[in-house]
């Protein structure tokens, strides 16, 4: 398929707000790719080359060599294009203008691509070019990467152009994600939305969206269906909503439920065989390098011939046994010399599910058959155990058991059903399993996890510096970012120095088309990043778009006198707190406190 239709479809999809005319477009473009593409081209779709879990290279392209390759691809002076970009903050733009205009001064040459035969651009030759610049390894890497991608925006018309230097940024600017992707592959390939349900299955199952779009392609819709976990390529994990009265908590899940202590540590889905380990963050990120330990001890506490476990994986200390806080085990995370890191940080592994075993599929059996074939095939030792829980039907049962937890260094417990509906839900979020963590006991002391959309510069010391970060919540019905805060206080100055440097990486001269704001920041950001933040009440905002008209006509939810705690960098930013959380969270907190909401409350806001 030639790259001018995808650049063309990306350029209507920049300009599209509409869910649904975002989905049509999509659908028009699926059904016109060859099946041999629909990998590449879904893959493109999400900005990347391939999933994050693979562990392969990124792009690797510095600002200043994507500028020298414009300059190369155009015969214009890379001072011209710096000066272009400086202007327009878009070097796609710049890329397309300067293929479509002489320079001033007739300096250059005549850049547009028109008159004459030239074979066109293809996606996988665009895709096969990219993965080669990824892939540029040792002496000479940089010139072989400046030669394939100025070659490349040679050879490109004008609108491609623009999306191929976009791509290397980093920087589509579309708006989707993988949810509407899903959508219109359903359509595409399905029939109908309906299919959705059996496409976002499969890719729970086995988290590479393009694979699971050439996989429909191929062999349809049935084949689909009958998609089982792989070793090696992670699962989506299955999340959790969140509560606080044990009564309801019971009641939610069926009056009788395991109860689990809820570790202070890095979720991991641990891929086992008898040849290999592998482990894989809550991010589907391959983290088996920073856990050689963790590998160790997995080989000796594993009876079968594969398994995939998931469990959490705790710094403690070992000559009292006691677990350690969670930022010790990020300080191992950051440290290079990673044997010396895991002498100074040494961790166990606490696990609470077992996904697939020697070739069985085990997200579909209910929760106390999986804990019981886990609890056959995992021999604990020394730094691996079996997460502590027990049976409860009482509330006094959990919240001793809540507060047991809490006394031996946990950070709450899971609520677990164990109904004849305590499947696996792999990737989705409900009331079969309930967070209940010890900042729940008062109004608003349990801790959200929020997207950083946008910042502001301070004042004074700290002039200079972005030091208020506007916080959005994911709406997941819309697949949108809705803003709940800003947040100003809680940081060091080392950390406030290190957070401008990472949020002027990811500006933009434009709020992301995935972003709902009534608020203009600064700067506005790429919504990658998710910070942990605590207040002291949920409350009532005009301000603010999260769950706008929810719970009062023209407003939204913020965060009375928010906080920052640390960046959850486990995190990716569709797994933050929900707008629908952030509901059922003040819901809760009226119910607690006996309130009514009258009018809306002030945020504490600067």
């Amino acid at each position: 398929m030639e790259f001018e239709i995808l650049a063309k479809a990306l350029d209507e999809l920049g300009r599209i707000s509409s869910r649904i005319a975002l989905t049509n477009t999509l659908v028009d473009l699926f059904k016109i790719t060859p099946r041999e593409e629909i990998r590449k081209v879904v893959y493109l779709l999400q900005g990347r080359l391939w999933p994050d879990w693979k562990g392969l290279p990124e792009l690797g392209v510095a600002e200043k060599l994507l500028i020298k390759a414009i300059s190369m691809a155009t015969n214009i002076r890379e001072e011209e294009v710096d000066a272009r970009f400086k202007e327009s903050g878009d070097l796609g733009k710049v890329a397309e203008y300067l293929k479509t205009v002489k320079p001033k001064g007739g300096g250059g040459l005549l850049q547009f691509i028109g008159g004459g035969e030239k074979e066109k651009l293809t996606v996988t030759k665009v895709y096969e070019s990219l993965v080669k610049i990824a892939t540029a390894e040792g002496e000479g890497s940089r010139d072989l990467k400046l030669r394939i991608l100025s070659a490349l925006i040679k050879e490109a018309t004008p609108i491609e152009a623009r999306y191929i230097v976009r791509f290397v940024e980093g920087r589509l600017r579309i708006n989707i994600g993988d949810a509407t992707i899903m959508d219109a592959l359903a359509i595409a390939y399905g029939g109908s939305k309906n299919a959705r349900l059996f496409i976002e299955r499969a890719y729970n199952l086995r988290a590479d969206l393009g694979d699971i779009a050439e996989q429909l392609a191929y062999h349809g819709l049935e084949y689909l269906k009958n998609i089982t976990p792989t070793f090696g390529i992670p699962i989506r994990p299955m999340l959790a909503e969140r509560h606080r009265d044990p009564k309801e908590m019971l009641e939610k899940v069926g009056g009788r439920a395991y109860v689990e202590y809820k570790y202070d540590g890095e979720r991991a889905q641990i891929h086992y065989s008898e040849n290999e380990v592998q482990i894989f963050s809550r991010r589907l990120e391959n983290i088996t390098h920073q856990y050689p330990d963790v590998v160790e001890a997995i080989r000796g506490s594993i009876s079968a011939k594969e398994a995939i476990v998931e469990g959490e994986i705790v710094p403690f200390d070992p000559d009292s046994g006691e677990m350690r806080p969670f930022q010790i085990l990020m300080t191992r995370k950051r440290k290079h010399e990673i044997h010396k890191a895991m002498k100074e940080v040494p961790v166990k592994v606490f696990l609470f599910d077992i996904l697939y075993v020697d070739g069985k599929d085990l997200t579909n059996e209910i929760l106390p058959k999986r804990r019981e074939i886990l609890e056959k095939v995992v021999k604990p030792n020394e730094r691996v155990e079996i997460a502590k829980y027990i049976v409860a039907e009482t509330p006094e049962e959990l919240e001793k058991f809540f507060l047991e937890a809490i006394s031996n260094g946990a950070e709450g417990v899971m609520v677990k059903s164990i109904s004849e509906k305590s499947i696996y839900q792999a990737g989705n979020r409900g009331w079969l399993w309930i967070k209940y963590k010890r900042d729940y006991k008062s109004e608003m002391t349990d801790s959200v996890d929020l997207v950083v959309v946008g910042a502001f510069y301070g004042k004074g010391k700290r002039a200079g510096k972005l030091s208020t970060l506007l916080l959005a919540g994911y709406d997941d019905n819309e697949d949108v970012y809705r803003t709940v805060c800003k947040v100003g206080t809680g940081f060091t100055d080392e950390e406030l120095e290190r957070m401008t440097a990472e949020l002027k990486e990811l500006a933009i001269d434009h709020k992301d088309p995935m972003v709902e704001s009534d608020i203009e920041p600064d700067v506005w950001v790429r919504p990658t990043k998710v910070a942990e933040v605590i207040g002291a009440e949920l409350t009532l905002s005009p301000l603010h778009s999260c769950a706008r008209d929810t719970l009062a006509p023209g407003t939204g939810i913020s965060i009375r006198f928010p906080r920052f705690i640390r960046w959850r960098e486990d995190k990716n930013p569709e797994d933050a707190t929900t707008c629908k959380e952030l509901v059922e969270m003040y819901r809760q907190q009226l119910k607690k406190l006996e309130e009514e909401p009258t009018e809306p409350a002030e945020t504490g806001e600067p």
